[in-house]
């Protein structure tokens, strides 16, 4: 490691942490001199990457900062960045993972992680499924604004697929409250008889919901007693997506 450039980088970084610093405060916390601080600052400054406020004495984030991380999310993938996580969800649960995002009033599936088991979910890429009646289509309904979500259950768009499918405004208004404060949302058999889905949502940098990841299987295997547990690395796996594509998931109470 060059030594001078790891001690820049922890500037930096803790600059872009804290919502200004005077130079004395950034010397005593991070554990060096002021002269050596300041010799980095200003070259940061130089690069745009923190700037200085003289009236306030105090060193901010710099405009260029965010000028990089705009090309880190352009290169971003959701896809790329999704692959691996799938991969370690199915391994973990032993159902099949999926990622899916809302397209024109339904939930596009983009990508899958087939279980190994005869017995199991297929969505191939490309597959519509009804926001209303999927686990990741709840998951990101729950997320949506009430003007937004009212467009996807407005009279007559909640169509029964099977008898537990929600139909009900209200009752579906109310799932979505239930699915976010405990953050992750179940299909149960809404869609397909004896198949269950487990979903969380997936949240930019913006931290709104752009996708979701799922777990589905057949209920002999997705019993109703495991939901709550195999709900656990469904939402890890999202938190995981969230923070690989510049995002954060939001914080549940313990």
């Amino acid at each position: 490691m060059i030594k001078s450039l790891d001690r820049a980088m922890s500037v930096f970084e803790y600059i872009s942490q804290a919502r200004g610093k005077n130079l004395s405060s950034i010397a005593d916390e991070l554990g060096q001199s002021p002269a050596t601080i300041y010799r980095i600052l200003v070259t940061l400054e130089s690069k745009g990457l923190v700037e200085f406020d003289g009236d306030a004495q105090l060193w901010h984030i710099g405009p260029r900062a965010f000028v990089i991380g705009a090309r880190f999310l352009r290169r971003t993938s959701l896809v790329e960045r999704a692959r691996p996580i799938l991969r370690k969800l199915m391994d973990t649960t032993g159902e099949t993972a999926n990622l899916g995002i809302e397209r024109e009033g339904s939930v596009l599936f983009v990508s899958q992680v087939e279980t190994h088991a005869s017995i199991r979910a297929f969505f191939p890429p490309g597959t519509l499924s009804p926001m209303h009646a999927s686990g990741i289509g709840k998951a990101l309904l729950a997320q949506m604004d009430r003007d937004r979500q009212a467009r996807y259950l407005a009279p007559g768009a909640l169509q029964a697929f099977t008898a537990r499918t929600f139909v009900d405004r209200l009752a579906l208004e109310g799932e979505l409250q239930k699915i976010r404060d405990r953050g992750y949302a179940v299909d149960d058999e809404e869609r397909t008889l004896g198949m269950r889905c487990i979903a969380a949502p997936v949240f930019d940098i913006n931290r709104e919901a752009v996708a979701g990841i799922s777990v589905s299987g057949p209920t002999t295997r997705v019993s109703e007693p495991s939901v709550e547990e195999l709900s656990r690395p469904v939402i890890e796996a999202a938190r995981q997506l969230s923070q690989a594509i510049g995002g954060a998931a939001i914080r549940l109470p313990d």
